[in-house]
């Protein structure tokens, strides 16, 4: 996406659609793995963590050229940052990708005839549960950073990291503040606690500010090495 041809209500509908659709992966896969998986929660955990790095990755490619395909507040705030993204573009890109995560919600619950909004009572929480969104978030952006120039490889290496850290963190890699706040109105397999999210969007600043930092200082680096070869 090229700041020359870059067309804001066009991809605010992308990062609208593209959340929804995220979403949508995120708490289908979950419930259809739970009642498929016979209360396995192993089986139910690799099915939603497999539906969902192929989607991301799938969605990243599709709507990538039309907004960058973020997807995640933080992405946002971060390209802003880094220029990559024009400031006006973060309210709007935001607003999509809380209002499309909503709608992911809702229109999950009708394709599987559940209300279409519930309160989770999923409790995560605890020090374990911080740590690990902070972590899960440093990670998602050190692979943004780290392979963003080279932009055809991005959905993949983003859709291969958030499968893996369902795995090897405690909190399954929410690292995104629009699906977390989404996931709360969800009372299957995927949601957590309302009154857990706010931890969970502090955990996931610090990881992103973290990752932010620590890239500059080592793509920076990296930089003088090249011109000094």
């Amino acid at each position: 996406m090229s700041a020359s041809s870059f067309d804001l209500p066009r991809a605010a509908v992308g990062e609208f659609v593209g959340t929804a659709l995220l979403v949508s992966a995120v708490v289908g896969s979950g419930v259809m793995a739970e009642r498929l998986a016979g209360g396995n929660a192993a089986l139910t955990l690799l099915a939603n963590s497999i539906a969902t790095g192929g989607a991301l990755g799938t969605l990243i490619f599709t709507f990538g050229p039309i907004s960058g395909a973020h997807f995640n507040p933080l992405v946002t705030l971060v390209s802003a940052a880094e220029r990559a993204l024009p400031w006006r573009g973060v309210t709007p890109y935001m607003a999509a990708q809380l209002c499309g995560g909503f709608l992911g919600v809702v229109l999950t619950h009708l394709m599987f005839e559940l209300p279409p909004v519930q309160l989770s009572d999923h409790a995560r929480n605890g020090s374990g549960q911080f740590v690990s969104e902070i972590i899960a978030t440093f990670g998602l952006l050190a692979v943004i950073h780290g392979t963003g120039k080279r932009a055809s490889v991005v959905p993949l290496t983003v859709a291969a990291y958030i499968t893996a850290a369902y795995w090897f963190t405690s909190s399954t890699s929410f690292a995104n503040p629009a699906v977390t706040i989404a996931r709360a109105f969800t009372s299957t397999f995927t949601g957590i606690r309302l009154a857990d999210v706010p931890a969970f969007i502090v955990a996931q600043i610090i990881g992103a500010v973290g990752a932010t930092i620590f890239f500059r200082w080592l793509l920076r680096l990296d930089e003088k090495g090249d011109q000094h070869a």
